[in-house]
């Protein structure tokens, strides 16, 4: 049986996290751009996605922990989906971020994070609306 909850906040539940993991990511670059030999790193967002909705199903299909309780499922598995960014030109020092680059992958991450959380709020909001009667 799966989680009422969870099925009615759909993917976009599972996304806000990873979300906000890349833009973790996109930061660390920028903040490295300058260290020699520093690789950037990007998250595969799509695989990280559908592996989340693959681990949220198994949850829901797994039978519960003693007192009924759900099994906490963490999003610290994240390695597998980093991936190292080709460098678009060719540093000296073995740098491959692009301060222009990341800084338009920051701005569009964070966009896109905003977007999940207004989505997140909206139906937050329906439902406490349904909850409540007004």
């Amino acid at each position: 049986m799966s989680n009422p909850i969870s099925s009615y906040l759909g993917l976009q539940a599972d996304a806000l996290p990873l979300r906000e993991q890349r833009m973790k990511l996109i930061a660390s670059n920028l903040a490295n751009a300058d260290t020699p030999g520093y690789q950037a790193r990007d998250l595969d967002f799509n695989a990280a996605l559908a592996n989340a909705a693959r681990v949220r199903e198994a949850v829901a299909a797994a039978p519960r922990e003693q007192g009924n309780q759900i099994p906490l499922t963490g999003f610290d598995t994240l390695q597998p989906f980093e991936v190292s960014r080709v460098a678009t030109q060719a540093s000296l020092d073995g740098n491959t971020v692009d301060p222009d680059a990341e800084r338009a992958a920051y701005g569009r991450a964070a966009l896109e994070y905003r977007a999940s959380l207004s989505f997140l709020e909206s139906r937050v909001r329906t439902l406490l609306t349904a909850i409540t009667g007004q």
